[in-house]
C-alpha cells in the first residue's frame, strides 16, 4: 500500500493524489511523515509557551521541559513501537532498523511515557509541581497527534477497514482499489475538536486541581481512540491474543481518569494558594484573582519579600491620614509659638 494512489469517491471519480514519502533536498531526502512530526512538535510548542502563565509556568520552564521531553517522547515512542514489532527491529542485522525513524514507526502511547518521565524528572529537580507539567502536555500532545497523523496519509498508513461510507478513502494499486476508512483522519479530527474543548474550557474555567488539564486530555482521547482503533487494520496485539494493544491501553486510561476527576470531584479537592514561582513572573489565574482581592500592599516590603506586609485599605489608610493631619497640627503650633517668642523678644527690647 506505501505505493497506493488515493482517491476520496466524495471528490469526483476523477480525484486521486498519488503523493510522494519524502522530499529530496541536496540530495538528502525528507520524508513527509518526519515533517508532520517535527510541525506538530512545533506548533504545540508555540501553544503552550503562549499560554504558559495560564498554565502557571515561567517561560524558562516552558523551555527546559520542552528540551527535555521531545527527545524522551520520541525514544520512549520508538521503542514502544519497536517492541510491538519486534520482528522488525530485533535480531541479527535488524537492530539498526531502530534508527530509521524517517521512515515511520512512532507510538503515542510510548512518547505519552517517555515525556511523562522526563516531566518527572524536571518536577522533582525544579520543584514545579508534577500536576502543572502535565497540564502543558495535554494541550501540546492533542496539538501533536491532531497534526502528526497527516504524516500517516502521507505513508498510507492507519487506515481502516473496508466501507461504502461517502467519505471512505480509496487506495488503488497494480491488483486494484480498496475502499477503506480514513481512520488517520477521524483521529486528526478528534483531536482537533479535543484541543477547541479544552483550550475554551481553559479559558472560561479554573482547574480545581493541578493536572485537570491532563485527565481531561487522557479521558477524551482514551474514549476516541478506543473507538477509532477498532477500525485499523495495523493494529499491535497483545502476544497471541486478540487484544488490541492500544485499545486496551485506550479504555484503560480512559477509566483511570474518569476515576480520578470523579474522586477529586466528590472529594473537593482544589488547588491552595502558593506564591509566584519565579521573581518577576507574572501571577498564575489564580493568584492574579488573589492580587486583585488582597489589599494595598507596602511596595518597599513587598520586595524585600515581606509576604504579610500587607495594610487594609480602609482602616489603615484612614489612620495614615489621622497621623498626617496630627503632625500638620503640631508644626502649626511649634510655628505659633516661635512667633509669639520671637513677639517677646520685641517688646524686651
Amino acid at each position: 500500500m506505501e505505493t497506493a494512489v488515493i482517491s476520496f469517491p466524495m471528490f469526483g471519480e476523477g480525484f486521486t493524489l498519488d503523493l510522494p514519502h519524502y522530499i529530496t533536498i541536496f540530495g538528502f531526502n525528507i520524508y513527509i511523515y518526519g515533517l508532520f512530526i517535527t510541525a506538530g512538535f512545533v506548533l504545540a510548542g508555540v501553544y503552550i509557551y503562549r499560554r504558559r502563565e495560564a498554565i502557571g509556568l515561567t517561560s524558562d520552564n516552558i523551555l527546559d521541559v520542552i528540551i527535555m521531553a521531545v527527545p524522551c517522547g520520541i525514544v520512549g515512542a520508538r521503542l514502544y513501537y519497536a517492541i510491538f514489532n519486534a520482528e522488525y527491529y530485533f535480531g541479527a542485522g535488524k537492530w539498526l532498523n531502530i534508527f530509521k525513524l524517517r521512515e515511520g514507526g512512532l507510538a503515542v502511547y510510548g512518547g505519552v511515557i517517555g515525556g511523562g518521565l522526563a516531566f518527572y524528572i524536571y518536577s522533582r529537580v525544579k520543584k514545579v509541581p508534577f500536576g502543572k507539567l502535565l497540564d502543558a502536555a495535554g494541550f501540546g500532545l492533542l496539538i501533536g497527534q491532531a497534526v502528526g497523523r497527516w504524516g500517516n496519509f502521507f505513508n498510507r498508513e492507519a487506515f481502516g477497514t473496508e466501507t461504502d461510507m461517502p467519505w471512505r478513502m480509496g487506495l488503488s494499486t497494480a491488483s486494484g482499489t480498496q475502499y477503506v476508512h480514513p481512520a488517520f483522519l477521524y483521529e486528526s479530527l478528534w483531536n482537533i475538536a479535543g484541543i477547541a474543548l479544552l483550550h475554551l474550557f481553559s479559558k472560561k474555567f479554573k482547574r480545581s486541581f493541578y493536572g485537570q488539564y491532563f485527565l481531561l486530555y487522557v479521558a477524551w482521547y482514551g474514549f476516541g481512540r478506543f473507538m477509532i482503533e477498532g477500525l485499523r487494520t495495523d493494529s499491535e496485539f497483545l502476544f497471541s491474543t486478540d487484544i488490541r494493544v492500544s485499545q486496551l491501553l485506550a479504555a484503560l486510561s480512559l477509566c483511570v481518569a474518569l476515576g480520578i476527576l470523579v474522586r477529586n470531584r466528590v472529594r473537593g479537592v482544589s488547588i491552595q494558594d502558593e506564591p509566584a514561582l519565579a521573581e518577576g513572573m507574572p501571577l498564575s489565574e489564580y493568584e492574579e484573582d488573589d492580587a486583585e482581592d488582597a489589599d494595598v500592599v507596602d511596595v518597599d516590603e513587598l520586595e524585600d519579600g515581606d509576604p504579610d506586609a500587607s495594610l487594609d485599605t480602609d482602616e489603615e489608610a484612614e489612620s495614615l491620614d489621622d497621623l498626617e493631619l496630627l503632625d500638620g497640627a503640631g508644626d502649626e503650633d511649634d510655628e505659633d509659638d516661635a512667633t509669639d517668642e520671637s513677639e517677646d523678644d520685641s517688646k524686651d527690647d
